[in-house]
């Protein structure tokens, strides 16, 4: 999910917790607030971050953790102002930024970073790959995953985002695949971990192929649409909605909701 600061934040998560909520991957998002120019506006950009973390850890009883990297559509503005070589170079440096925050264990992941989602010039697409490749060896060093932000997340994609991640050294498993249709099998994800986006459809589809993914809501927090991408009490209201249904085990959800999170990100969670 992503908070901002002019959204309903502590409200939000509160909603979150309302229908079940207990723990979730607050994950950065370039904000209004900062204008990235260096690579270090991107820190200043984290820490917003850092703080609506802090604040939803304190005023609710849910448990966030948080993930930091440079949005990846960020290159494409940053290329037209100051060239592709510094582009580059700036969201380089964001990375390092990211790493920097996860070996103080103040995130837990790498992410969103990867390419954009829609068509872009050959150029601006070797350059993102580069950038993605960086941030995997970074990762790779700070032994934390990634979460990756492409465009839509066909078995052809996920084969080209093992190939970069074997590149940079990160084990595939440390991939998280965001925004995911439910490519569960390994023959659909080449080992890749798949962040199913949770509608109906989705979800029943990735069961019964087996419970090696997680589900987001890729909640924006944002005024002007609220609700969006998917409201932010769709994965516990979804869960319990199958449970009760007889279509999702108790023990699928502890697998999903609690072994999968833990392997990948490395933390416990406690009930």
């Amino acid at each position: 999910m992503h908070l901002q600061p002019a959204g309903k934040g502590v409200e939000a998560v509160n909603i979150f917790h309302k229908y079940g909520g207990t723990h979730a991957i607050l994950c950065h998002m370039p904000y209004s607030e900062v204008q990235i120019t260096s690579g270090s506006s991107f820190l200043e950009s984290y820490n917003i971050t850092l703080r609506m973390a802090e604040k939803c850890n304190s005023e609710t009883p849910v448990k966030l953790f948080t993930a930091v990297g440079p949005y990846p559509v960020l290159l494409i503005g940053l290329a037209e102002k100051y060239g592709m070589s510094r582009a580059v170079e700036i969201m380089k440096e964001g990375m390092e930024s990211a790493q920097k925050l996860v070996l103080e264990r103040k995130a837990v992941a790498i992410g969103e970073i990867g390419r954009p989602h829609f068509e872009v010039s050959p150029e601006i697409l070797e350059a993102s790959n580069e950038i993605m490749a960086y941030g995997m060896s970074l990762a790779k060093e700070a032994g934390c995953p990634v979460i990756l932000h492409t465009e839509s997340g066909t078995s052809e994609c996920m084969a080209d985002l093992a190939r970069i991640a074997d590149s940079a050294g990160l084990p595939r498993s440390r991939v998280v695949k965001h925004y995911s249709p439910p490519l569960v099998l390994e023959e659909e994800n080449f080992g890749l971990f798949p962040s199913v986006l949770a509608t109906r459809p989705a979800v029943s589809e990735a069961l019964e192929k087996g419970t090696r993914f997680v589900m987001e809501t890729d909640y924006m927090d944002e005024p002007s649409r609220p609700g969006a991408v998917l409201d932010i009490k769709t994965v516990p209201k979804r869960t319990m909605g199958y449970i009760n249904s007889k279509r999702m085990t108790e023990e699928q959800a502890w697998k999903i909701h609690k072994d999968n999170p833990e392997e990948l990100y490395g933390f416990s969670l406690n009930f």
